[in-house]
């Protein structure tokens, strides 16, 4: 949204051009809409909003094994902290078999074991 941002360009690229679905979920949409609201205003989460009723992105809710193997990720890494939004993450590219993330976190998502593969491919 930011398009002084270093990151943006980066970012734009990926959200374009990685095939596949472009799944979300619906903990990382309160937190993007919280902290777009707060850096850019009410316009940029109107952007957000926009883009997920186009379709843009597909809203996974998270199951009641997730909130599990959530809570076991936020108490295995507490010590960074691992929050319960990067639980959610994980928990689900774990479900559904994902291998590739979308994120600027390198730190936390780098780090983690998932239990489906060695490591996730980060991108950017």
């Amino acid at each position: 949204m930011d398009v002084t941002d270093a990151d943006h360009e980066p970012s734009r690229r990926v959200l374009e051009e990685l095939p596949g679905a472009r799944i979300v979920p619906t903990l990382v949409v309160t937190e993007v809409a919280y902290l777009l609201e707060r850096r850019h205003g009410p316009e940029a989460e109107m952007k957000l909003l926009a883009a997920l009723i186009a379709g843009e992105f597909i809203l996974e809710h998270p199951t009641q094994r997730d909130l599990v193997r959530m809570a076991r990720l936020v108490w295995q890494y507490r010590d960074w902290p691992l929050g319960t939004v990067d639980a959610s993450v994980i928990a689900t590219a774990e479900r559904l078999n994902i291998t590739t993330v979308a994120t600027l976190d390198r730190r936390h998502f780098g780090a983690v074991k998932p239990r489906h593969v060695d490591a996730f491919e980060l991108v950017p």
